[in-house]
Parts: C-alpha cells; sequence; structure tokens
C-alpha cells in the first residue's frame, strides 16, 4: 500500500509492438524504447511525479464514485468490486476513474490519453486498448460495464 502510487516507466531496448504491449499490460504506466533522448526521459519522469503529485490530497480526488457493483475512492486509490479490494496501476485507474465519473459519455482513445497522462503526451492511442483489456480483466464480470464504441472509443454503461 506504501508503494501502489509509485508510477512504473519502462526502459529498455525492446521496441517491437508485443513487448510495448506486454509491458503495458504487466501494469507499466509508461514504455520507453532505446535509443532514448535524456530530455524525454527527464520530462517523462517528471509528468509521471506531477500526476502523482496532483492526485494526493485534493478534495475533487477524494470524491466517491459508485455505480453498478463499482465503488472507487479516488483519495484513496481504491477500487471495490461487489465489496471486493482490486489492484489496478496508476494508469488503470485513472482510466476508470474518468469513464465511471460520467456514466454514458464517449471518450475517444486521444480524450482518455489527454485526461490521464495530459496534452502532447507521446503514447499511441493503441495503449490505451491495452489499459482498457486489462480493466475488464481486474474487474472481472464487472468489465462489461466498459463499452468500446466501435470507431470512437469508450464509455461506462450507465445504471
Amino acid at each position: 500500500p506504501k508503494t501502489d502510487q509509485i508510477p512504473i516507466i519502462m526502459l529498455t531496448a525492446l521496441c517491437e509492438e508485443a513487448d510495448i504491449v506486454t509491458g503495458l499490460e504487466l501494469g507499466a504506466d509508461d514504455y520507453i524504447t532505446k535509443p532514448f533522448s535524456p530530455r524525454v526521459l527527464l520530462a517523462r519522469v517528471k509528468a509521471a511525479l506531477r500526476r502523482i503529485s496532483t492526485n494526493a490530497p485534493a478534495s475533487v480526488n477524494s470524491e466517491l464514485v459508485n455505480i453498478h457493483t463499482v465503488s472507487i475512492d479516488s483519495g484513496r486509490h481504491k477500487v471495490e468490486v461487489a465489496g471486493n479490494e482490486i489492484t489496478l496501476t496508476f494508469t488503470e485507474f485513472k482510466v476508470l476513474h474518468l469513464l465511471a465519473q460520467q456514466p454514458g459519455r464517449v471518450f475517444t482513445r486521444y480524450q482518455i490519453v489527454d485526461a490521464v497522462h495530459g496534452d502532447d503526451y507521446p503514447v499511441t492511442d493503441r495503449s490505451v486498448d491495452v489499459q482498457i483489456v486489462g480493466l475488464r480483466k481486474k474487474l472481472g464480470d464487472a468489465g462489461q460495464y466498459i463499452e468500446t464504441v466501435r470507431g470512437i472509443g469508450y464509455r461506462f454503461k450507465e445504471e
């Protein structure tokens, strides 16, 4: 619990699409391949730390979201499905929280990336798909509440 807020950034020579997808599926919040620019690495580390600091003690972030069988406490970075706590990566948590806060609203992949990582974050829109797959698996039966809107993006099913 003391370290679950720490973002994981993978820095590796493995640059195939399958390697990137695997790294993100295993819980990485970012994936940087060699060769890399030290300035880009520093900017990504700072962005990850900024996301953590903005998540800490803010009144908006302590809000509770309860929808269907899913309960999200952003102040505690805690998610429960039907009363059972599940563990999510930082990015998975942010995506779930974004979708669940506005059920029925369709978010494009780019809107999700911008909301989770900030504007101009250098990540492919397909990485959102990877996060959604991971979320659905971890949510179990409640994963069905995350709907794919073909050709557009994703939404959390309304009650």
